[in-house]
């Protein structure tokens, strides 16, 4: 080999190592820019799943709770209105007393209401009938001087009576009483149907 021919080769020997050590160093750069990249995508990919599950168990904490808001509505409504049913069942059961009955509970709530006993009583047709004599008779025979009369008006309602004097009327339908008892006991008609 003359003289050229091996600068040359020297030449071309130190820009292959010169290339060789620049291809191993952009290697290693790539491979060091790579890493951290790779690492920067699962410290953003881990971030983005770890917010994606807290949103999803606070959407599912949230309808959970909703659901078992629902379900409490849900519950509430049924149990009013089994107390609305027991309610009415005991207005159905007082107006459907046996006669006997009936007419020692009118006469009993008439004698705690009457003041003077010379009001009028006003019945339903139905009572008047059926027990409004014997209720006038009954009263004015356990209220010494009593003057107690059935009145020829009647009224619409399930079952009791309107006590009048003059322009003052005195409501004692079941209706209404039932409805001012209910406030008051509503609490042991709820635990004696659902404790």
């Amino acid at each position: 080999m003359n003289g050229i021919e091996k600068i040359t080769q020297r030449i071309d020997q130190d820009a292959q190592g010169e290339i060789d050590a620049l291809l191993e160093q952009a290697r290693a750069q790539a491979a060091e820019i790579t890493a951290r990249y790779q690492a920067q995508a699962q410290r953003e990919s881990a971030d983005i799943l770890a917010r994606g599950q807290k949103a999803a168990d606070e959407r599912e904490e949230r309808l959970a709770s909703t659901a078992q808001m629902e379900g409490k509505k849900l519950t509430l409504a049924v149990k009013q209105e089994m107390l609305d049913w027991a309610f009415a069942l005991a207005l159905e059961q007082l107006a459907a007393l046996p006669e006997e009955q009936y007419v020692q509970a009118l006469t009993a709530l008439v004698l705690q209401t009457a003041p003077t006993g010379r009001e009028q009583l006003i019945f339903s047709t139905k009572d008047r009938a059926r027990v409004g004599k014997a209720v006038v008779t009954a009263v004015n025979d356990a209220l010494p001087g009593a003057a107690l009369t059935l009145s020829e008006q009647t009224r619409p309602m399930c079952g009791g009576f309107i006590l009048s004097d003059g322009d003052v009327e005195v409501n004692c339908t079941f209706e209404t009483l039932l409805r001012l008892q209910r406030e008051e006991i509503s609490g042991q008609v709820a635990a004696a149907l659902f404790d």
